[in-house]
């Protein structure tokens, strides 16, 4: 079965040559999603909750690009630059994901993509509505 990539618009990680999402055999794998605004760069430095509301924001932008949802996510990696900012993810999740909740790796990092970035979000969730 051919891999299917998911096409955001805008897509600031064309430069990068990764793709926001890739579909295959009715799984899709979506890349590390942080808060970039629409105009490229990391919105709210500094302010956790604004950027963990955008990188959700961007993770729910690149499913739906490759024909999924939040519902129908599985796993989910979070990167926390602190992971002092762990216990502010549960509000998150109610308001971004619905039971059955995803399996979830959280760590702690030292850095992300960009020294602004507080957070990074991936996931494998299922293609459409099976």
């Amino acid at each position: 079965m051919p891999l299917v990539q998911a096409v955001t618009r805008p897509d600031p990680y064309v430069p990068f040559l990764i793709s926001q999402a890739i579909e295959a055999n009715g799984l899709v794998f979506v890349s590390g999603q942080v808060a970039i605004g629409d105009d490229g760069r990391i919105i709210a430095p500094g302010d956790f909750d604004r950027q963990a509301d955008q990188a959700f924001r961007n993770l729910d932008r690149a499913l739906k690009a490759a024909g999924s949802g939040l519902h129908r996510i599985v796993k989910t990696t979070i990167f926390l630059r602190s992971i002092e900012t762990a216990g502010r993810l549960v509000a998150l999740r109610r308001q971004w994901l619905s039971a059955p909740y995803p399996a979830e790796s959280m760590v702690e990092v030292p850095s992300l993509s960009s020294p602004e970035a507080l957070i990074e979000i991936e996931a494998i969730a299922l293609t459409g509505d099976q």
